[in-house]
């Protein structure tokens, strides 16, 4: 066991501060990974302020982070996907047993066995529950280490690890591509996402948005055509056109609204979580044959996949890069939808503490 710098949170209502917490010795199958980015999701700002107790009670002192970018320091002598100095990335997950079907079937995802990132149950009996990203190290079974491509940003490359598989996972598992016309609804730190890859899988692409001012910026990103939700005229010029679109909004809003806007046997897949259940009107499903989802992150082959079409295409997040010192100014900027669109932490400032 060793220490490592981090930053935590003490209670619900306590800021995150500089601490130290423990990290095992890789074992043999173990790399030890440098931190060098970790990516500020909205999940993290949840679990440090006990938001989720109903469904995953935080256990303090808490250290968030799941967007993982850095430098392989150390490996077990069972190791031979990675080598030292290779760039590593840790996404949601740092393990499982692997036997049940859905890890054999590459969907670690939805695996009863999942250890998360932060928050589980510390199989190895380091700390009581694992600790995240906002480190200076972190150690993960070889098989939840991915391999980062060497030519892309990495500050841009951390939110990948959790914003980009989100979006990538429903849109490739629906199969979309050259020919079909896709919605992304929201343009936020999962939307912008959504609209890349949408865009590079050859779509035509239109962002559904609340807000006039992002329209310039919808394009600049990939968008062929913005939509302002609140008009009426332009929701109904668009009425029963899309093959799929992807809602990536947490905030409250009328579903019903993106299910008239598909055509026959179109489909919508949700990644975004608003706190309030959807109230659906099954005639918006019923007429046209029309199907409705949800999804989460993805399984750690098609992590990779995305993270080498990313390579391929040159394709990251667009981040504001901050001091690790300024987290919690950054979570209420989180807080504000002030940040285009997601954080990304230089944890060489946390060398300074």
């Amino acid at each position: 066991m060793y220490k490592s710098k981090a930053y935590s949170a003490a209670s619900a209502t306590s800021p995150l501060a500089s601490d130290t917490i423990p990290r095992r010795e890789p074992t043999g199958r173990d790399v030890q990974i440098e931190i060098l980015f970790c990516g500020v999701c909205h999940s993290d700002l949840h679990y440090a302020r006990d938001e989720w107790h109903s469904v995953m009670p935080t256990v303090y002192p808490c250290v968030p982070g799941h967007e993982i970018v850095g430098r392989v320091t150390k490996v077990g002598s069972a190791v031979t996907k990675l080598k030292v100095g290779d760039l590593a990335g840790v996404g949601c997950l740092v393990d499982a047993d692997l036997s049940c079907p859905h890890c054999k079937e590459g969907h670690e995802q939805f695996s009863p066995t999942q250890v998360m990132t932060y928050g589980s149950l510390d199989k190895h009996g380091t700390a009581p529950v694992t600790y995240g990203g906002y480190s200076e190290s972190i150690v993960v079974d070889e098989h939840f280490a991915l391999r980062i491509p060497a030519n892309l940003n990495l500050a841009g490359v951390a939110p990948l690890l959790c914003a980009g598989i989100t979006t990538y996972s429903p849109l490739r598992h629906w199969k979309v591509g050259p020919g079909q016309k896709v919605g992304i609804v929201g343009l936020g730190g999962l939307g912008h996402m959504g609209v890349k890859f949408a865009r590079a899988f050859g779509a035509h692409v239109v962002v559904f948005t609340t807000s006039p001012g992002k329209k310039d910026d919808a394009l600049r990103l990939g968008a062929h055509e913005v939509v302002l939700s609140r008009n009426a005229d332009e929701m109904a010029k668009h009425a029963g056109t899309f093959d799929f679109i992807l809602d990536a909004v947490s905030a409250p809003h009328d579903i019903n609204a993106y299910l008239h806007q598909l055509k026959a046997d179109g489909h919508l897949a949700l990644v975004g979580a608003p706190e309030k259940p959807f109230e659906i009107s099954s005639f918006a499903l019923l007429f046209g044959r029309k199907s409705l989802s949800g999804s989460i992150i993805g399984g750690l082959a098609e992590t990779q996949e995305m993270l080498d079409f990313c390579g391929e295409h040159n394709i990251t997040s667009d981040v504001e890069i901050i001091p690790i010192q300024k987290i919690n100014e950054a979570y209420e900027r989180l807080l504000k939808g002030d940040v285009k669109y997601r954080f990304s932490l230089d944890m060489a400032s946390l060398k300074a503490e």
